[in-house]
């Protein structure tokens, strides 16, 4: 098994690359009956996408899906549900210098030493490219878990280099390129990214995921464990190089009598564990958190060695990102709903017969998004 593939009832595999003709993917365990139509996508793609400001790459792609498979006249039929989107805006010579070099911070010498051979354009396989599928993937899961269990998935940059929020407002972070919650910082980082851009450097960032209405419940006890899971899952998303699932690192200066959730008859008192303990869903609110390193395509010079092993110079031109955290909120939404949605098909499959059993807390009483 290659590794394309994830999810055990609920199967996600993509393909494709980043300058190839087109990427797609194949989503094989959707329930039948859900409606779902082309013009459904638009609206996270969109999200995703580049090309919608001055603030990511200038590659600007149609993002047209197209349905091949398992759905008949507008309803899915329990069949593989085939989705493509054809690569439309992609310049390949722009990578034409860097094709014997390997760029620092890129997956290209790994990709070689593990095949002997690599698709130096934009980064093939490994480039963010491949994320859309996942996005469109998720926007059937996403209407699953809503119409099934009322579960809501939202996502908000919650750092952007040195910069952190002001305040909070979930109204704020659909309304600027950024998903930030605080609408008046908008301009500060609008500055920082022209200075950073003028540059030509590139910056990290961190990305805060939520989900809304999960029930207590999902995960598994030891090797399926809901955030372990979870945390798999958001690894996998390019430049990701730190996961916290609550509290998540924050954690080792607190005292145990902080971290623990204590528990009342209204409910929790806190959700220091994420909604998540022993693996299984408590019912709160399920948080975590990305850290995206700096983007590796720089148009400064970089020290590095050709496919030859010779010292070189690279420069890398094109169209990147100076920070690809600004467009990872909808990837990482995209991720956890798809993590929920396998593990809600699983409980169901293994414990469909488990009612709510007594006593059945409440949620947790925080109720400030996640963000505190």
């Amino acid at each position: 098994m290659s590794s394309n593939s994830f999810g055990k009832l609920f199967t996600v595999t993509t393909f494709g690359e980043s300058h190839g003709p087109a990427i797609g993917c194949v989503i094989d365990g959707c329930p039948p009956g859900l409606e779902i139509a082309v013009g459904e996508f638009r609206a996270d793609l969109d999200r995703r996408a580049t090309g919608k400001s001055r603030h990511t790459s200038a590659r600007h792609e149609a993002d047209e899906v197209e349905i091949l498979s398992g759905v008949y006249e507008g309803k899915t039929t329990g069949t593989p549900i085939a989705l493509l989107i054809r690569n439309t805006d992609a310049r390949s010579k722009d990578y034409s210098k860097i094709s014997e070099q390997f760029r620092p911070g890129h997956a290209d010498y790994t990709y070689w030493q593990k095949y002997g051979i690599r698709d130096p354009r934009g980064g093939g396989r490994s480039s963010a490219r491949e994320t859309t599928m996942r996005v469109a993937a998720a926007v059937i899961a996403k209407k699953w878990l809503a119409l099934h269990f009322g579960v809501r998935v939202r996502g908000y940059l919650s750092q952007l280099g040195e910069i952190t929020p002001q305040a909070f407002d979930w109204n704020a972070v659909e309304d600027n390129p950024f998903f930030w919650p605080s609408a008046e910082q908008v301009p500060v980082l609008e500055s920082y990214m022209d200075a950073l851009r003028k540059s030509g450097d590139s910056v990290g960032a961190r990305v805060n995921v939520v989900a809304d209405g999960v029930p207590p419940g999902w995960g598994e006890p030891i090797y399926g464990k809901l955030d372990g899971e979870l945390a798999a899952a958001l690894m996998s998303i390019n430049a990701v190089k730190g996961v916290e699932i609550g509290d998540g690192f924050g954690a080792v200066v607190q005292k145990g009598t902080e971290h623990r959730d204590e528990i009342s008859p209204e409910g929790f008192l806190s959700n220091h564990a994420g909604g998540i303990l022993g693996g299984i869903s408590t019912g709160q609110q399920v948080t975590a958190s990305i850290v995206l390193k700096p983007t590796s395509s720089l148009r400064l010079p970089g020290n590095t060695v050709d496919i030859e092993g010779n010292a070189t110079e690279v420069v890398t031109t094109g169209r990147h990102d100076p920070c690809v955290g600004i467009r990872a909120t909808p990837i990482a939404e995209a991720m956890m709903a798809l993590v929920l949605m396998d593990q809600a098909l699983r409980h169901r499959a293994q414990c469909g017969d488990v009612g709510p059993v007594a006593p059945l807390i409440p949620g947790s009483a925080r109720s400030d998004g996640g963000h505190g």
